[in-house]
């Protein structure tokens, strides 16, 4: 018998670590001119990061959904754009170990494997009312055409393949996964953001993009599912990784500072009492964000593992509402944190602090675009109607036009 071993997540860690460090590097200087991480991205996929939760005999790393939170949670302090840009790519994995079709799974994940990247095309700015698609498949021959534009393509630019959701002519909604150098699409960074502004959140286009059968992905039965917690969970990661990156910069800004005011309570600003309370608090805020964003993902994994272990019935159920409800209620206080902690930086030092060069301000621009996401007053609100009144939780949902 074979035996497969898992790595630790230490190991995992010090894996990355080198790439990561690389990344943190330019992240400033990307910013700064609007460079977006195609390099970047290609040193992960190189690395086998975008691999790292695939199974060990497919060619991944085998990591646990709680080893990719707190790779990503490293990764979001060197660049937050990064894990968020790879958020559909991780979801599109996180799929397929939980796709009993073990032929169509297998193929996807010898891609992943050779270092394929995944992007996301889910979204429409149509007038289309909710819940429904204005991007289309239509028969041809003994495949399918498909038609539309979709936008907040996050990750798209950067990927191999992009997932797209389409209706059939009889209103069914199918994923489809198409080349993104297919001829017929067209990827546009048209992102308007005022943070998280290199994650390719963009338009794309599809005009009668060629699809064969086996790139549809069957429409999913409306029942509970683990995958909106997991998607939540990239974004909380990357929110935490913010509030450590604020922590590190409040660290080194006040270190670095020879300036200080007359009426401070110490000589520098490193030996002031106040100003050491100040970081303080923000690093308190980044490891409580740190610990909530990890305390929702061993729900995932209990899920996750439930699903894969066949379990089913009421006792699903009971699993995949636990990492659900885990996940949407550490939301909230995720994002206050976060938000204070990016805020608060700014307490360290003057006016100096606010310098473009030093680009501090990234992070609570980047803090509050993560944070807009899933909007924290329709999650506690299903909270609540959820503990007061026995109403299920929100698993499937849709934006559009109100009719």
């Amino acid at each position: 018998m074979t035996v497969t071993t898992l790595p630790t997540r230490d190991s995992l860690l010090e894996r990355f670590a080198p790439v990561f460090a690389r990344i943190a590097d330019g992240a400033v200087d990307r910013e700064q001119h609007r460079t977006l991480p195609h390099e970047q991205v290609r040193w992960l996929a190189d690395a086998g990061f975008t691999a790292v939760t695939v199974p060990v005999a497919a060619g991944g790393a085998g990591a646990s959904a709680s080893d990719l939170f707190t790779l990503l949670i490293r990764l979001a302090e060197a660049d937050s754009n990064i894990p968020q840009l790879l958020r559909a790519h991780f979801a599109f994995v996180e799929e397929l170990l939980l796709d009993p079709d073990v032929v169509r799974r297998d193929e996807w994940f010898t891609r992943i494997a050779a270092g394929e990247v995944f992007g996301n095309a889910s979204h429409e700015r149509s007038t289309a009312a909710v819940g429904s698609l204005s991007t289309h498949i239509v028969p041809d021959g003994d495949g399918w055409r498909l038609h539309g534009q979709k936008h907040y393509s996050t990750g798209t630019i950067f990927a191999d393949w992009t997932t797209v959701t389409a209706q059939t002519p009889d209103g069914h909604t199918v994923g489809v996964t198409v080349r993104v150098d297919d001829p017929d699409v067209e990827v546009h960074d048209d992102w308007n953001g005022f943070g998280q502004r290199l994650t390719g959140s963009g338009t794309t286009t599809f005009d009668g993009v060629r699809v064969e059968l086996w790139q549809l992905r069957p429409e999913r039965a409306e029942r509970r599912t683990v995958l909106p917690a997991f998607l939540q969970t990239v974004l909380l990661a990357s929110l935490a990784g913010v509030g450590a990156a604020a922590a590190r910069d409040a660290a080194a800004f006040v270190r670095s500072r020879t300036r200080h005011y007359q009426h401070g309570v110490g000589r520098t600003a490193a030996s002031d009492p106040l100003v050491q309370s100040v970081v303080g608090r923000i690093a308190s805020d980044a490891v409580a964000a740190e610990a909530l964003v990890l305390n929702a993902a061993a729900a995932i994994d209990t899920a996750h593992d439930a699903i894969v272990d066949g379990e089913d019935g009421p006792e699903l159920d009971a699993v995949i509402d636990a990492a659900e409800l885990r996940t949407i209620a550490v939301q909230g206080t995720v994002v206050e944190v976060v938000l204070r902690a990016t805020t608060t930086l700014f307490e360290v030092g003057g006016a100096s602090a606010t310098d473009r060069d030093r680009a501090l301000d990234r992070h609570w621009r980047n803090a509050r675009t993560l944070s807009s996401h899933n909007p924290v007053v329709f999650q506690q609100r299903v909270i609540g109607d959820h503990l007061v009144n026995g109403a299920p939780l929100t698993y499937f949902w849709a934006t559009g036009e109100t009719r």
